[in-house]
Protein backbone atom coordinates (compact mmCIF):
# COMPACT_ATOMS: atom_id res chain seq x y z
CA UNK A 1 0.00 0.00 0.00
CA UNK A 2 1.33 3.57 -0.77
CA UNK A 3 2.37 5.67 1.73
CA UNK A 4 0.49 8.99 2.74
CA UNK A 5 2.06 12.53 3.83
CA UNK A 6 1.81 13.60 7.05
CA UNK A 7 0.89 17.39 7.21
CA UNK A 8 3.24 19.67 9.47
CA UNK A 9 2.67 22.77 11.86
CA UNK A 10 2.56 24.92 8.14
CA UNK A 11 -1.03 24.94 7.44
CA UNK A 12 -0.58 25.70 3.42
CA UNK A 13 1.78 22.48 2.85
CA UNK A 14 -0.56 20.08 1.52
CA UNK A 15 1.01 17.59 -0.98
CA UNK A 16 -0.41 18.04 -4.61
CA UNK A 17 -3.63 16.45 -5.38
CA UNK A 18 -2.44 13.53 -7.98
CA UNK A 19 -0.02 11.55 -4.91
CA UNK A 20 -4.19 11.16 -3.48
CA UNK A 21 -4.49 7.33 -2.86
CA UNK A 22 -6.70 5.63 -5.29
CA UNK A 23 -7.96 2.99 -2.93
CA UNK A 24 -9.60 4.47 -0.50
CA UNK A 25 -10.53 6.81 -2.92
CA UNK A 26 -8.78 10.24 -2.59
CA UNK A 27 -6.92 9.76 0.61
CA UNK A 28 -4.52 12.41 0.66
CA UNK A 29 -2.83 12.96 3.37
CA UNK A 30 -2.87 12.60 7.41
CA UNK A 31 -2.36 14.58 10.70
CA UNK A 32 -2.44 18.39 10.98
CA UNK A 33 -5.06 20.49 13.11
CA UNK A 34 -8.88 21.82 12.58
CA UNK A 35 -7.85 25.28 12.62
CA UNK A 36 -9.17 27.64 10.34
CA UNK A 37 -6.30 28.43 8.03
CA UNK A 38 -5.78 25.04 7.82
CA UNK A 39 -9.34 24.73 6.71
CA UNK A 40 -9.71 27.52 4.43
CA UNK A 41 -6.70 26.07 2.97
CA UNK A 42 -7.67 22.57 2.26
CA UNK A 43 -10.70 23.53 0.74
CA UNK A 44 -9.30 26.37 -1.53
CA UNK A 45 -7.49 23.13 -2.92
CA UNK A 46 -10.16 20.39 -3.10
CA UNK A 47 -9.45 19.10 -0.04
CA UNK A 48 -11.25 17.86 3.01
CA UNK A 49 -11.03 16.31 6.48
CA UNK A 50 -13.31 13.12 6.89
CA UNK A 51 -12.08 10.64 9.93
CA UNK A 52 -13.37 9.25 13.18
CA UNK A 53 -12.25 10.41 16.43
CA UNK A 54 -9.66 9.74 18.27
CA UNK A 55 -8.41 8.81 14.92
CA UNK A 56 -5.68 11.53 13.23
CA UNK A 57 -7.37 13.88 10.87
CA UNK A 58 -7.63 12.52 7.20
CA UNK A 59 -7.79 14.33 4.51
CA UNK A 60 -9.12 13.68 1.30
CA UNK A 61 -9.52 14.63 -2.37
CA UNK A 62 -11.50 11.80 -4.44
CA UNK A 63 -11.69 11.58 -7.90
CA UNK A 64 -13.62 11.68 -9.78
CA UNK A 65 -15.48 14.22 -7.80
CA UNK A 66 -19.56 14.82 -6.70
CA UNK A 67 -20.70 17.94 -7.85
CA UNK A 68 -24.08 19.66 -8.54
CA UNK A 69 -24.37 22.72 -10.37
CA UNK A 70 -26.98 25.49 -8.92
CA UNK A 71 -28.69 25.59 -11.73
CA UNK A 72 -29.25 21.75 -12.41
CA UNK A 73 -31.22 20.94 -9.43
CA UNK A 74 -33.53 18.34 -10.12
CA UNK A 75 -36.87 18.59 -8.55
CA UNK A 76 -38.95 15.26 -8.80
CA UNK A 77 -42.93 15.54 -8.77
CA UNK A 78 -42.93 15.11 -5.47
CA UNK A 79 -40.60 17.10 -3.96
CA UNK A 80 -42.15 20.11 -6.33
CA UNK A 81 -45.52 19.27 -4.58
CA UNK A 82 -43.87 19.53 -1.33
CA UNK A 83 -41.77 22.62 -2.41
CA UNK A 84 -45.47 24.48 -3.91
CA UNK A 85 -47.13 23.32 -0.35
CA UNK A 86 -45.03 25.57 1.81
CA UNK A 87 -45.17 22.55 4.48
CA UNK A 88 -42.15 23.80 5.42
CA UNK A 89 -40.44 27.46 6.13
CA UNK A 90 -36.51 27.92 5.48
CA UNK A 91 -33.80 30.05 7.15
CA UNK A 92 -30.31 30.50 6.74
CA UNK A 93 -27.47 30.51 9.66
CA UNK A 94 -30.10 30.95 12.04
CA UNK A 95 -29.46 27.79 14.25
CA UNK A 96 -25.87 26.58 12.90
CA UNK A 97 -24.51 24.38 16.22
CA UNK A 98 -28.25 23.04 16.23
CA UNK A 99 -27.57 22.24 12.47
CA UNK A 100 -24.22 20.37 12.64
CA UNK A 101 -24.98 18.79 15.75
CA UNK A 102 -28.37 17.12 13.94
CA UNK A 103 -25.85 16.28 11.54
CA UNK A 104 -23.75 14.66 13.93
CA UNK A 105 -26.17 12.59 15.56
CA UNK A 106 -25.59 8.40 15.17
CA UNK A 107 -28.79 7.73 12.42
CA UNK A 108 -30.41 5.18 12.52
CA UNK A 109 -28.62 2.12 11.44
CA UNK A 110 -25.52 3.43 13.19
CA UNK A 111 -24.48 4.31 16.19
CA UNK A 112 -21.38 5.63 14.80
CA UNK A 113 -20.68 9.38 13.41
CA UNK A 114 -17.54 10.66 11.88
CA UNK A 115 -19.00 14.41 13.09
CA UNK A 116 -17.18 14.12 16.29
CA UNK A 117 -16.55 16.98 19.14
CA UNK A 118 -13.43 18.51 17.30
CA UNK A 119 -15.32 18.74 13.56
CA UNK A 120 -18.22 20.45 15.28
CA UNK A 121 -16.03 23.03 17.13
CA UNK A 122 -13.99 24.08 13.85
CA UNK A 123 -17.31 24.38 12.07
CA UNK A 124 -18.53 26.38 14.43
CA UNK A 125 -15.66 28.81 14.10
CA UNK A 126 -15.79 28.75 10.70
CA UNK A 127 -19.49 29.85 10.69
CA UNK A 128 -18.35 32.32 13.97
CA UNK A 129 -16.01 33.52 11.34
CA UNK A 130 -18.24 33.84 7.91
CA UNK A 131 -17.73 31.15 6.25
CA UNK A 132 -19.56 27.99 7.18
CA UNK A 133 -23.51 27.92 6.68
CA UNK A 134 -26.66 26.11 7.38
CA UNK A 135 -29.82 25.93 5.84
CA UNK A 136 -32.66 25.16 8.05
CA UNK A 137 -36.43 23.99 7.82
CA UNK A 138 -38.83 24.37 9.58
CA UNK A 139 -42.13 23.15 10.67
CA UNK A 140 -44.37 24.47 13.12
CA UNK A 141 -41.48 25.70 14.33
CA UNK A 142 -39.68 23.06 14.85
CA UNK A 143 -36.08 22.42 13.10
CA UNK A 144 -36.76 19.40 11.39
CA UNK A 145 -34.40 19.21 8.50
CA UNK A 146 -31.51 21.24 7.29
CA UNK A 147 -27.74 21.07 6.06
CA UNK A 148 -24.45 22.98 6.56
CA UNK A 149 -20.85 23.68 4.34
CA UNK A 150 -18.58 26.16 3.28
CA UNK A 151 -18.46 28.87 1.16
CA UNK A 152 -15.65 30.74 -0.08
CA UNK A 153 -15.62 33.39 -3.02
CA UNK A 154 -18.16 31.36 -5.80
CA UNK A 155 -18.18 27.96 -4.72
CA UNK A 156 -20.19 26.12 -1.86
CA UNK A 157 -18.79 22.89 -0.19
CA UNK A 158 -21.88 21.15 0.98
CA UNK A 159 -20.49 19.24 4.40
CA UNK A 160 -23.98 16.94 5.61
CA UNK A 161 -27.14 17.31 5.77
CA UNK A 162 -30.22 15.47 8.06
CA UNK A 163 -33.88 15.12 7.88
CA UNK A 164 -36.34 14.50 10.79
CA UNK A 165 -39.73 14.57 8.49
CA UNK A 166 -40.35 13.62 4.63
CA UNK A 167 -38.35 16.01 2.40
CA UNK A 168 -37.09 18.08 4.68
CA UNK A 169 -33.43 18.13 3.66
CA UNK A 170 -34.06 18.36 -0.07
CA UNK A 171 -36.53 20.95 1.01
CA UNK A 172 -33.00 22.74 2.33
CA UNK A 173 -31.35 21.69 -0.75
CA UNK A 174 -33.42 22.89 -3.36
CA UNK A 175 -33.93 26.67 -0.94
CA UNK A 176 -29.80 26.81 -0.67
CA UNK A 177 -29.01 25.60 -4.83
CA UNK A 178 -31.53 28.80 -5.99
CA UNK A 179 -30.28 31.16 -3.41
CA UNK A 180 -26.90 30.37 -4.95
CA UNK A 181 -27.90 30.29 -8.46
CA UNK A 182 -29.03 34.04 -7.93
CA UNK A 183 -25.60 34.34 -6.46
CA UNK A 184 -24.02 33.70 -9.11
CA UNK A 185 -21.88 30.50 -7.88
CA UNK A 186 -20.96 28.35 -9.85
CA UNK A 187 -20.44 25.21 -8.29
CA UNK A 188 -22.14 22.49 -4.91
CA UNK A 189 -19.51 20.38 -4.12
CA UNK A 190 -21.05 16.94 -2.54
CA UNK A 191 -17.82 15.31 -2.32
CA UNK A 192 -19.21 11.69 -2.45
CA UNK A 193 -20.87 10.23 -5.46
CA UNK A 194 -24.76 8.35 -4.28
CA UNK A 195 -27.58 7.53 -5.07
CA UNK A 196 -29.56 10.06 -3.05
CA UNK A 197 -27.62 13.28 -4.86
CA UNK A 198 -27.68 12.09 -8.02
CA UNK A 199 -31.48 11.92 -7.87
CA UNK A 200 -31.42 16.09 -7.20
CA UNK A 201 -29.16 16.62 -9.94
CA UNK A 202 -26.00 15.62 -8.86
CA UNK A 203 -23.05 14.20 -11.44
CA UNK A 204 -19.60 13.46 -11.38
CA UNK A 205 -16.75 15.08 -12.96
CA UNK A 206 -12.87 14.54 -12.93
CA UNK A 207 -10.70 15.81 -10.00
CA UNK A 208 -9.00 18.26 -12.79
CA UNK A 209 -12.03 20.04 -14.07
CA UNK A 210 -13.26 20.39 -10.36
CA UNK A 211 -9.65 22.04 -9.27
CA UNK A 212 -10.19 24.10 -12.66
CA UNK A 213 -13.11 25.17 -11.34
CA UNK A 214 -11.93 26.12 -8.14
CA UNK A 215 -9.05 27.78 -9.15
CA UNK A 216 -11.86 30.30 -11.61
CA UNK A 217 -14.19 30.62 -8.31
CA UNK A 218 -12.53 30.41 -5.41
CA UNK A 219 -11.10 33.95 -5.24
CA UNK A 220 -14.41 36.13 -6.69
CA UNK A 221 -16.44 38.37 -4.23
CA UNK A 222 -18.13 35.73 -2.07
CA UNK A 223 -21.20 36.17 0.18
CA UNK A 224 -19.76 36.42 3.82
CA UNK A 225 -21.59 35.54 7.07
CA UNK A 226 -24.28 35.63 8.09
CA UNK A 227 -26.44 34.72 5.35
CA UNK A 228 -30.73 35.49 4.58
CA UNK A 229 -32.34 34.40 1.75
CA UNK A 230 -33.36 37.29 -0.26
CA UNK A 231 -34.64 35.36 -3.76
CA UNK A 232 -38.75 34.93 -4.27
CA UNK A 233 -40.17 31.14 -3.32
CA UNK A 234 -43.12 31.81 -4.46
CA UNK A 235 -45.36 28.98 -5.84
CA UNK A 236 -44.34 29.80 -9.78
CA UNK A 237 -40.36 29.42 -8.12
CA UNK A 238 -40.93 25.61 -8.50
CA UNK A 239 -43.16 25.39 -11.59
CA UNK A 240 -40.35 24.61 -13.64
CA UNK A 241 -36.60 22.69 -12.27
Amino acid sequence: MSSIAWLTADVEAFPPLARALAEPDGLLAAGGDLSPARLIAAYRRGIFPWYEEPEPILWWSPDPRAVLFPGELHLGASLRRTLRRRLYTVSADRCFAAVIGACAAPRARTADTWIGAGMRAAYCELHRLGHAHSIETWRDGELVGGLYGIALGRVFFGESMFSRADDASKVALAHLARQLRAWGFALIDCQQDTAHMRRLGAQTISRARFRDILDANVDLPGRPGPWHLDWSDGEEAWVTP
